[in-house]
């Protein structure tokens, strides 16, 4: 079994599974990962495909990936510039346990709305 506890680090925050998870286990990473996965994309094509992220957080999640080295930004010097990003290798394996956490949440909502449901039904505490 995988134990992952503080105690192997000085620091909570120097934890790889924290600074990993934390880079790419949020809703927007996984949302760009998807859209990414089929190749190469610009900006506003990114933006355009994932719906409901504004300008200034697609930017910030883009950096953040490419300074973590899950995709690269590259500048094509045409009139007007073209930017274009595209998954890395480091990004491309991680395509494989987001698919399967995604499937997994599909085959788990039904689950999640009965219980929750069920939950709303009760009398609170």
């Amino acid at each position: 079994m995988l134990k992952v506890t503080v105690e192997h680090y000085e620091q909570a925050k120097d934890c790889p599974f924290r600074i990993v998870l934390d880079r790419v286990g949020d809703k927007w990473s996984f949302l760009v990962f998807a859209v990414l996965e089929d190749g190469p994309k610009r900006f506003n094509e990114i933006r355009r495909l994932i719906g409901d992220i504004s300008h200034r957080v697609l930017t910030r999640k883009l950096r953040e990936l490419e300074r973590d080295g899950y995709l690269t930004r590259t500048v094509h010097t045409t009139t007007p510039p073209k930017v274009v990003y595209e998954l890395t290798n480091l990004g491309r394996s991680v395509l494989t346990p987001i698919k399967s956490f995604l499937q997994w949440a599909l085959d788990a909502y039904p689950d999640i709305q009965r219980a929750r449901v069920e939950f709303d039904k009760s009398d609170p505490p």
